[in-house]
């Protein structure tokens, strides 16, 4: 059955997926969903009726919808072979799930299209308080995560060990996020290696935003 993935060029969540798919070797239809035209297709009531929540990604594969990025991934990697996103051990299964959380719950979500537009809209922020905001969390968050690198050893040439995992899909889209908002990946040498690592391989190449065919 073909599996089709419902994207946005530059959100986070919607580019740890095509990672992933790219890693799984897996072909995919796109369906482009414009976050920002004419306040947002992904409140259309078309797109609604793919995704209640209205938010990028979702995968539809074999009849079944998905939404949440970790999900899709976890659904990709228990479902077709190959290149195994998330260990077997349960404890490296767990740091894996630690890491991708750190990013994909604790950090996008403050800087995504819908906080930063309430910000705007109903908190008044100007662009210099939001992009303020967007920074504290991001910097908090990444932070953390390299804390947890640095404590427990597991990583080599990727977050866990020498093969990619759940969590550099993650980190590599918030690395490019941090850089659009003011915090470089500089900062973090360790995270830097690691998604210069990643950036080698032609699976995190083709899931660039500059690569989609709807980058603005």
């Amino acid at each position: 059955m073909t599996v089709e993935l419902y994207t946005y060029w530059r959100s986070s969540a919607a580019y740890r997926v095509r990672i992933a798919l790219n890693l799984k070797s897996l072909p995919y239809v796109m369906h482009a969903v414009n976050l920002v035209k004419d306040g947002g297709e992904q409140y259309s009531a078309q797109y609604r009726g793919v995704n209640p929540q209205s938010r990028v990604p979702t995968l539809v594969h074999d009849g079944q919808r998905f939404a949440q990025s970790l999900a899709i991934i976890e659904y990709l990697d228990e479902t077709f072979p190959g290149t195994r996103l998330i260990p077997k051990d349960p404890v490296d299964r767990a740091r894996v799930r630690m890491l991708s959380q750190i990013i994909a719950c604790d950090i996008q979500p403050m800087q995504n299209t819908s906080t930063t537009r309430y910000l705007k809209e109903k908190l008044k922020l100007d662009d210099a308080g939001v992009s303020e905001w967007v920074r504290e969390w991001v910097t908090r968050g990444l932070d953390a995560f390299t804390a947890h690198l640095e404590h427990d050893h597991l990583s080599g040439k990727f977050c866990h060990g020498d093969s990619p995992t759940m969590a550099d899909c993650c980190l590599v889209p918030q690395l490019y996020a941090a850089e659009r908002f003011g915090v470089p990946a500089t900062k973090y040498p360790r995270l830097a290696l690691i998604a210069e690592n990643c950036s080698q391989m032609a699976a995190f190449q083709h899931a660039h935003p500059s690569r989609q065919t709807d980058a603005a």
